[in-house]
């Protein structure tokens, strides 16, 4: 069982090549083991833990760009470790989630609470690469010169440093709503169904179901409204779904 400190050096990295960091968090050695491996192959720098309490040491110390996370983890969920560390201050960490087959209602909640994606068990190894390396491509911030700060009045979203300021003061999001968010200012006065959301945030339609989207709206009207009942920037268009107005 690898520790939970325990690093993967990358192989097959370009020289001056940036090397993204991830964790792998999971109780079954095999698929840590195995996870790890194809994730060094990758050239990510790797490291993994075996239960939640672990991962957070883990996350603490190596500070990941992307934590695969197991859903069922002893001590701590995979869930609550996530909630933790979006509550964490620095650079949003990216999470795709590991379920058990069947198990919709696991995946449901992690994506209302801000997972980036999830991968159902068992799964190939290399799916789960392709989908690491996507996830990263998606939230990677782009250079600075390409892509200047969105301002909508009080209201500043800063794309190249995934930071948002209301009136001066930096508001604290999660990476996905802070995609939802920066989807929305780079929008203003566009009307979007739930369902675009769904394919254009979270990058493809998952379930039948877009209720994740409704709890993303109302998580970021908590943070940008002082009454989320009568919210400044994302109004509800009846019967259609969300508009940006500035």
């Amino acid at each position: 069982m690898p520790s939970p400190s325990d690093k993967t050096s990358p192989q097959g990295e370009a020289p001056g090549a940036k090397t993204a960091t991830v964790l792998v968090v999971d109780d079954e050695p095999t698929i840590v083991e195995i996870v790890g491996r194809y994730m060094e192959r990758a050239g990510f720098e790797t490291y993994t833990a075996a239960d939640g309490y672990r991962a957070l040491d883990a996350a603490t110390e190596h500070r990941p760009d992307l934590v695969v996370l197991d859903v069922m983890l002893p001590g701590i969920d995979g869930v609550e470790v996530m909630e933790r560390l979006q509550e964490r201050e620095g650079p949003p960490i990216a999470v795709i989630l590991l379920t058990a087959r069947g198990e919709e209602s696991d995946r449901l909640v992690g994506l209302r609470h801000g997972a980036d994606d999830y991968v159902v068990k068992p799964f190939s190894p290399a799916e789960l690469v392709a989908r690491v390396e996507a996830v990263l491509r998606r939230t990677t911030p782009p250079r600075p010169e390409d892509q200047p700060p969105i301002v909508h009045g009080p209201l500043r979203v800063e794309p190249a440093s995934r930071r948002v300021f209301l009136d001066g003061e930096e508001i604290m999001l999660t990476m996905r709503e802070f995609d939802l968010l920066a989807f929305f200012a780079e929008n203003p006065g566009r009307v979007f169904s739930r369902d675009q959301l769904m394919e254009s945030v979270w990058g493809e339609p998952w379930f039948d179901d877009t209720s994740t989207v409704t709890v993303h709206v109302r998580r970021l009207r908590a943070k940008l409204d002082d009454d989320p009942a009568e919210p400044r920037f994302i109004e509800t268009v009846w019967g259609v779904g969300y508009r940006f107005q500035p």
